[in-house]
């Protein structure tokens, strides 16, 4: 059997935390490949190593003296050593770093440097063999990732190793140049490895206990997911939902292989498990439920739209032609609704309306900004009835208008758009003696 782990920034962010991780690692001789992050936050207004690294490479490029800043990452990580007592030192790295950001190496390359050292000091640590993620993470000249290249080349590395640790985050081109995944991509990296190796679990350990119901920022308390299909993930994640990097998903559905998030500081706590499919019937029949702000809808139009062929077809392709996806697309008998990203959208928008109206000549077309989506995920919403209902009912009963409504064929998700605003809420208290009312306010709540 093999285990693939993947430790957030939180769980290796203090000499105190790796043993934590060590325990946890040594506790199954499954557990054979570790991902790492670079440490994160020790406490609250602490600096995450990798923030560090990106102010320290910018007074760089900018010519500024950076070896104060420079020594301050290194006093990090020195720290971690003293603390687990290891006849480690890290001065030849941090030497070949001050020359790479001298040279004006790459912000890709200044970044990643917290997951290469991570990386060398928990393979000390653990008695592991340290695999630079360089050497086996492809990307092209261009900067994509190129999986097909690297499933091979690390299959073929990790073939005869019986423990290793492979920093996330970071591969590089042909060249050499490093190239890193977006923020959270060491995520994506455990993933990669999971699927290279053939693991039987892909163990994600960071500082919650799964993957909750809700936002625990605006849902107090909320309860962990016993066990949610890939589907189920993919609609949450993209909708804020951010305990998993979502491009995570991908590589281990493809093998078939389970994710476990489980929490670091509560190792005995049983996670998350994320799945292609279970027979397990769901706790409860919605899984989760996760908003996204900052959308735009184009709201289109035309009588006798219906029989008009290729008309939404011609109206897509002017999205395209600007290079824009759309995110939902809600349509009625005569009108039909794109939602975009407003960031992406508002630089173009005159272009996309001329465009639109060439295209198909609508009798109306209208803009509408600051929208806000909700997705209401799960897969018991299938065999229940009356669930839309009861969303619907609790936004009237908060005075929350919707503006648009959307459910796939599958049942798996409903998304409801609504206008993204902040208002003041009130609750009313009735006084037991006199029977007299007064309000009082929630505060400043997102609705």
């Amino acid at each position: 059997m093999k285990i693939v782990v993947k430790f957030g920034g939180s769980s290796l962010a203090s000499a105190e935390q790796f043993k934590k991780v060590a325990d946890i690692i040594h506790a199954d001789p499954h557990r054979r490949f570790v991902v790492p992050s670079a440490p994160g936050k020790r406490f609250d207004g602490d600096t995450k190593v990798t923030d560090m690294l990106y102010g320290c490479y910018d007074l760089a490029e900018a010519g500024k003296d950076f070896d104060g800043a420079l020594a301050d990452i290194k006093a990090r990580y020195d720290e971690i050593i003293e603390g687990l007592g290891l006849d480690l030192t890290l001065d030849k790295e941090f030497e070949t770093i001050h020359e790479q950001f001298r040279l004006k190496a790459g912000r890709n390359y200044a970044a990643s440097r917290g997951e290469y050292l991570n990386g060398i000091v928990l393979a000390n640590y653990l008695g592991f063999e340290f695999v630079d993620a360089a050497t086996v993470i492809r990307f092209d000249d261009a900067g994509n990732f190129e999986a097909d290249r690297t499933d091979l080349i690390l299959s073929s590395r990790l073939k005869d190793v019986e423990y290793a640790v492979v920093p996330g985050f970071y591969g590089a081109q042909d060249d050499g140049v490093v190239t890193t995944f977006s923020r959270g991509g060491s995520d994506i990296t455990g993933s990669i490895v999971a699927k290279a190796v053939h693991a039987d679990v892909y163990e994600n350990w960071t500082d919650v206990s799964g993957f909750l119901v809700a936002d625990p920022r605006i849902i107090k308390n909320p309860e962990a997911i016993e066990a949610i299909t890939y589907k189920e993930l993919r609609e949450l994640s993209y909708m804020g939902a951010s305990v998993l990097h979502e491009d995570a998903i991908f590589p281990v559905r493809k093998e078939g292989i389970p994710i476990n998030i489980r929490n670091t500081n509560k190792p005995d706590d049983l996670g998350t498990w994320i799945v292609e499919s279970t027979c397990r019937k769901p706790k409860y029949t919605i899984t989760g439920i996760a908003g996204k702000k900052g959308f735009a809808s184009i709201n289109i139009e035309k009588d006798m739209m219906n029989s008009e062929i290729g008309f939404g077809r011609k109206v897509l392709q002017v999205f395209e032609d600007n290079n824009l996806s759309f995110e939902h697309m809600p349509s009625g008998v005569d009108t039909m609704t794109v939602f975009v990203h407003q960031s992406e959208f508002e630089h173009k928008e005159q272009q996309v309306i001329s465009g639109i109206h060439r295209a198909v000549h609508p009798d109306l077309l209208d803009l509408e900004s600051g929208l806000a989506l909700i997705a209401v995920v799960g897969r018991g919403m299938r065999d229940t009835r009356g669930v839309a209902s009861k969303v619907f009912d609790a936004l009237a009963k908060a005075n929350i208008n919707i503006k648009m409504i959307d459910q796939g064929s599958s049942e798996l998700n409903i998304i409801i758009g609504v206008k993204d605003r902040r208002d003041k809420c009130c609750y009313r208290v009735q006084d037991k003696d006199s029977g007299s009312t007064t309000e009082k306010s929630f505060g400043e709540v997102e609705r």
